[in-house]
């Protein structure tokens, strides 16, 4: 028996099987539980939490009143029988809103924008170690450079006043 869930929202579902001949009950019967974990030891009647009855001309039944957010375990049988692995299917539903899955992209683009951020930053500082290492790397570098530039400056304005070159 192929067991199918479609249209699954929040908080329903629809499910359905293809119908059983062998079947001689007067009814399926539609189990589900969200604690699945302990339904996979094995598939007992008396574990699912929720069992609703289906008439056997029917082969398909809409699940309301599910959680959201929730992995489901759900098996369809005859009345009397246990059901085995082919009658069962897990299914998911998803959150109340669309906010989960955007709320998740948006904290990925604040990762990526906070690490580009940070390795910025390392370049930077990479970039301004180098610079003052270069600077400093002359003898009295770091402490005459300033002075050099002006001494240069007013040797060169001294030179245009007294109309001479400088040398």
């Amino acid at each position: 028996m192929g067991v199918a869930v479609y249209n699954v929202s929040s908080t329903s579902a629809r499910v359905s099987w293809p119908s059983s001949p062998g079947c001689l009950d007067t009814f399926y019967s539609v189990m589900y539980d969200p604690n699945w974990n302990n339904l996979m030891m094995g598939y007992k009647r008396k574990s699912f939490m929720h069992e609703e009855r289906i008439p056997v001309s029917q082969t398909s039944t809409h699940l309301a009143n599910l959680l959201p957010q929730t992995a489901y375990f759900l098996c369809v049988t005859c009345q009397a029988a246990n059901p085995v692995r082919d009658q069962c299917q897990l299914f998911s539903t998803p959150s109340d809103s669309g906010e989960g899955h955007d709320r998740t992209g948006w904290e990925l683009a604040v990762g990526v924008w906070l690490t580009c951020c940070v390795l910025l930053l390392v370049i930077a500082a990479i970039l301004l170690w180098g610079c003052l290492r270069t600077v400093c790397s002359v003898p009295d570098g770091c402490r005459t450079a300033g002075h050099m530039i002006t001494q240069d400056h007013e040797m060169r304005t001294l030179a245009k006043l007294s109309g001479s070159e400088p040398v």
